[in-house]
């Protein structure tokens, strides 16, 4: 099954904290099979916060949903992450944004993200790595979703 995930990042050594959560996805989660470049982009909900970097991959995997959330939740905790506050500062994040073209809803987990289509800083890598991908309930491309997309953020690739 093929799965988009989301990588964020704005405390720390940004760079090497998403280099390593890509490399224990691949380990634990399935093949890598594309990746964006890194984007520098604006907070996004609560805004008086450094700014991300972040990161979409494609990744191909055998495990079910929940399992896939289970394993990127105990990355982030491995890396660092502590929830204090939604949408605040972390050391990372990792969303997962589509899995296959399938519809989750459960207590923990919703599949397509639900804010996938109101983020800049989740639309831009994504079109880089699968711009015609549709999306399963909104049924337009992610560069439509893009073009449609009501955030102004600014998102640049990020040069080291």
């Amino acid at each position: 099954m093929e799965i988009f995930l989301l990588l964020g990042a704005n405390l720390g050594d940004r760079v090497a904290t998403l280099n390593r959560a890509v490399a224990l996805i691949a380990e634990r989660v399935g093949r890598i099979e594309q990746k964006s470049s890194l984007y520098e982009t604006a907070p996004w909900g609560v805004v008086d916060q450094p700014t991300y970097l972040n990161q979409v991959l494609a990744v191909a995997t055998d495990h079910a949903p929940q399992r896939v959330l289970d394993v990127a939740q105990v990355i982030e905790q491995e890396l660092g992450r502590v929830r204090l506050e939604k949408w605040g500062s972390r050391v990372i994040d990792i969303d997962i944004l589509y899995y296959g073209h399938q519809i989750l809803q459960t207590e923990t987990l919703t599949v397509p993200h639900p804010y996938l289509h109101l983020r800049r800083f989740t639309l831009v890598p994504l079109a880089e790595i699968s711009p015609a991908y549709v999306h399963p309930v909104l049924r337009e491309t992610t560069l439509k979703l893009l073009e449609k997309c009501p955030d102004t953020s600014e998102v640049t690739i990020f040069n080291s």
